[in-house]
């Protein structure tokens, strides 16, 4: 299936995360069957609490596109994006946000309504085992 080999290029990024010693979330954006982004989290390389993967990989694809909405863009992300990923998402009126993990802590689903765009079409749980496992991993060995 077409949304599990997406994810597990973001899988990819988010392992890319990890060797950083951040937290392994990793993000891809695919436009009309190409990927125009691959982003992962740089919250703490960056020193700067909104460089989610998510946020890096808005930035890259409309930079790639040369304007500000994505709404014949997909996001791939391996958790659910949290609520500054989702307005940030909401403002550049993606298309479709498919995502491996709940976040059940932070994630988008806490809000009703919804904080993305209306027209944006959601796809959850795609490989969530793998996704949410490299999380917890990252964190139990954190504590």
């Amino acid at each position: 299936m077409e949304d599990s080999k997406y994810i597990q290029l973001a899988l990819a990024q988010a392992r890319m995360a990890l060797d950083k010693d951040e937290v392994p979330i990793g993000a891809i954006i695919v436009c009309k069957g190409q990927i125009i982004a691959r982003a992962y989290n740089l919250s703490q390389t960056l020193c700067d609490p909104t460089a989610h993967a998510e946020m890096q990989a808005i930035t890259i694809a409309c930079e790639y596109l040369g304007g500000r909405y994505l709404n014949d863009c997909t996001i791939y992300v391996t958790v659910e994006p949290c609520p500054m990923c989702a307005a940030a998402l909401a403002w550049a009126q993606i298309g479709r946000v498919v995502w491996g993990a709940d976040d059940p802590k932070r994630g988008l689903s806490l809000y009703n309504p919804s904080l993305l765009h209306p027209k944006t079409l959601v796809e959850k749980g795609v490989l969530a085992t793998e996704c949410g496992e490299i999380v917890s991993d990252f964190f139990k060995r954190k504590r």
